[in-house]
């Protein structure tokens, strides 16, 4: 099938061109044909799968051939959990309709906001936009939504992830009940399809690969290692393997900077990217991951979510993630648009249960190596490692202190949630 087969109009055919791209892949070719018919959708795809444009295209084409000429209302809302993720949804609508009369713009938290208010004023009709932000600016009566004709909710299950329910909520009373509405989820849980019962309209279901399916091209293999030479191990790995772009994943912020001034101080050059990090740095950090400049990107789950970052060859599991489907997302970082690619997880003895629900989630084996000198403790318990609970035995010197460390906890994750 071609992009032409699809009935976009010649000026988005011209910026597909322009980009390069021939063939629709499976969720645009699924999920372009509905939207444009004006139907609600419920697409599930994995970031990587082309799913950006599976939901500007049509958006775009939809704008274009009704304009509004009077006056430039909001009126297509593409709600992203994160920063990133915004930004990077920001550049697909940019370069898609350059040669339409269609003026976008993306608001997040983390940066001032007066030059994302001076373009609100002038007139948009695609914004993209975090939950925090939106409502700051909508509370500060600098942004109206009551004209969307489209809304758009991308990465779905970790909007919930976040938190960002009640702000979901919100927002929706904020619209208008007559649009068109299209969610994008990586997984069909439970909650997403509670919350798409709440959003949706008679929605059209399409899926771009099975639910919780591993990309083909992806090597996958386990280090079964000591808890405390897992440092020691990554370093090696990355050094004597001369890899040169590494998307390194750990549980907390705390254990990626740790991990960070490590490698920093083993000579190579890293970055952290995470919720605690400013605006600032984690542009700074993904700019330089992207050029070269920076070898190793070590990122939390969250912070990572919608990364694009093309031909990535080395996904490594500094720590195996608690819950089995992050493992799916963080290893689809790698292996994309045809490209070989490398997953590799470090695994202590705690986290033994995790690796058996991740392999039963994938429905395989995954093949198990040993390195001379970096071996397992044998005598280290099976037992997971409940969150937090190392850096209390490192930093809790009194009950008083440990429910301070709390409170400060709970500070930063409301913190991060307003994105």
């Amino acid at each position: 099938m071609s992009f032409q087969s699809l009935g976009l109009s010649d000026a988005l055919l011209k910026a597909i061109s322009k980009k390069g791209y021939t063939e629709p892949s499976p969720i645009q070719e699924k999920a372009i044909p509905p939207v444009l018919e004006g139907r609600d959708v419920l697409a599930s795809a994995q970031t990587g799968t082309g799913k950006t444009a599976g939901f500007t295209l049509p958006l775009l084409h939809y704008l274009s051939e009704n304009p509004k000429q009077k006056f430039r209302p909001i009126r297509a809302l593409i709600l992203t959990p994160t920063r990133e993720l915004a930004a990077q949804v920001y550049e697909s609508v940019k370069d898609y309709s350059e040669f339409l009369n269609i003026s976008s713009t993306v608001i997040f938290g983390g940066v001032n906001q007066k030059p994302q208010v001076a373009t609100l004023r002038r007139g948009i009709d695609v914004l993209i936009a975090t939950p925090g932000r939106l409502l700051d600016l909508h509370n500060q009566n600098l942004l109206s939504i009551k004209r969307v004709e489209v809304f758009v909710l991308d990465e779905a299950d970790r909007m919930l992830d976040m938190g960002f329910l009640r702000d979901i909520e919100r927002i929706m009373k904020l619209m208008p009940d007559k649009r068109q509405n299209l969610m994008f989820s990586a997984t069909f849980s439970k909650d997403i399809r509670k919350l798409a019962n709440g959003i949706l309209n008679q929605p059209v279901q399409v899926e771009a690969t099975p639910e919780n399916s591993t990309v083909d091209a992806i090597s996958q293999k386990v280090y079964r290692v000591a808890k405390n030479k897992k440092t020691g191990l990554i370093i090696k790995l990355i050094s004597e393997g001369n890899w040169k772009q590494v998307l390194v994943f750990t549980r907390t912020k705390h254990g990626a900077n740790k991990l960070t001034k490590k490698m920093l101080s083993a000579g190579i050059s890293a970055a952290a990217i995470h919720g605690n990090k400013s605006q600032g740095a984690r542009t700074k950090a993904l700019a330089g991951f992207k050029s070269g400049k920076v070898r190793v990107l070590v990122a939390t789950d969250i912070a990572a979510r919608g990364l694009d970052i093309p031909l990535l060859p080395h996904v490594v599991n500094f720590e195996l993630p608690n819950i089995s489907e992050d493992y799916v997302h963080r290893i689809g970082r790698t292996g994309r648009a045809g490209a070989n690619g490398q997953a590799l997880s470090l695994v202590s003895a705690d986290e033994t249960s995790y690796l058996r629900s991740i392999e039963k989630l994938i429905g395989e084996k995954i093949e198990i190596e040993i390195i001379e000198g970096f071996e397992p403790d044998p005598n280290a318990s099976t037992e997971p490692v409940k969150p937090g609970q190392n850096r209390q035995r490192q930093h809790s010197k009194s009950n008083r202190s440990g429910k301070n460390q709390n409170k400060r906890n709970n500070t930063r994750r409301r913190g991060d949630r307003r994105n």
